[in-house]
């Protein structure tokens, strides 16, 4: 390896390293307003700050014209399913610890190198089949299915992890004619368009509140937030930005086979942001299912050079 080499190899594990770190800043501020505020605000506040943003990295990155893709549809339907993907995803938060929450959603990785083999024909090699095994017994054990501790709402995580790799694996085809900055863009509008129908449906159908914090997180009716509670939301908008454009530049400058494997960084967030914001210990079994479900991606992760994709906003 040559020096260069190198030091765009260190560079790119940097990148994706502060990456990681902003966009697990996100989740902490999810949480904080998910007891208050209805999930679809939150979203809709967040696209309608990374919309300009991201019209500024569209216009960097080949121009306006871009927009007006011949793919639309398809750039649409990637948008949903991941409008599908992160609302579970944050679903879950609250009623579940963060670091729980959120490792169940790191099942993603291999679920993709998984379903690579029915969507797109790929061949699942044996330590794929081993990742899974290995990664689904990490879930049983953070769920604890059948020992009184379950909690409905990690299906939202583990939704969320389906529906993330489903997009990714759409993402192949469509990545190798759409720019990242324009497949953001497409996600961001689907995002607004769909928290604002959402909502719009729930208020329409009387439909304001449930008992289960993450049902009353999904139809709480919108209201008018306190000042540090829209800068909170606000804020997610410029996150989802920035940790957008260092992912997609530490795939840019180092081998893929090598940065990705630092996507798992965020398993070390994660449970630091639960227990200093919100004094939340995680549990032996959240630990050593987290363990397992590293050591699953891990497998599947470290392998021959392949490209591999930017992490999303």
């Amino acid at each position: 390896m040559s020096f260069f080499t190198g030091n765009r190899n260190l560079l790119g594990i940097a990148s994706l390293c502060a990456g990681i770190l902003i966009i697990s800043t996100q989740d902490a501020i999810i949480k904080a307003v998910s007891g208050d505020y209805a999930v679809t605000q939150a979203v809709a506040t967040r696209s309608i700050v990374a919309l300009p943003i991201l019209l500024l990295f569209v216009h960097w990155d080949g121009g306006m014209r871009q927009i007006l893709s011949p793919r639309f549809w398809a750039l649409t339907f990637r948008g949903l399913i991941l409008l599908v993907a992160y609302t579970s995803y944050y679903l879950a938060f609250p009623a579940l610890p963060l670091a729980e929450a959120i490792v169940l959603f790191f099942t993603a990785p291999f679920l993709v190198t998984f379903l690579a083999a029915p969507i797109l024909g790929e061949k699942v090699e044996l330590k794929a089949i081993i990742a899974l095994v290995v990664g689904f017994a990490g879930v049983l054990v953070i769920m604890n299915p059948g020992f009184g501790f379950f909690e409905p709402a990690a299906l939202f995580s583990l939704l969320s992890a389906i529906t993330y790799a489903l997009a990714m694996l759409f993402a192949r085809k469509l990545g190798v004619s759409e720019p990242a900055s324009v497949m953001a863009f497409y996600q961001n509008w689907v995002y607004l368009a769909g928290a604002g129908l959402m909502a719009l449906v729930f208020h329409l159908a009387g439909i304001t509140t449930a008992e289960h914090p993450s049902i009353a997180f999904l139809v709480r009716p919108w209201s008018w937030p306190d000042s540090l509670s829209l800068a909170m939301m606000a804020a997610c908008g410029g996150i989802a930005a920035i940790s957008m454009v260092l992912l997609t530049q530490a795939y840019r400058m180092a081998d893929a086979s090598l940065v990705t494997v630092f996507e798992y960084t965020g398993m070390i967030w994660a449970p630091l942001w639960g227990f200093l914001f919100f004094a939340e210990v995680p549990a032996a079994s959240t630990l050593l299912g987290m363990l397992l479900i590293l050591a699953a991606g891990l497998i599947v992760l470290v392998r021959p050079r392949q490209p591999q994709l930017a992490g999303e906003p």
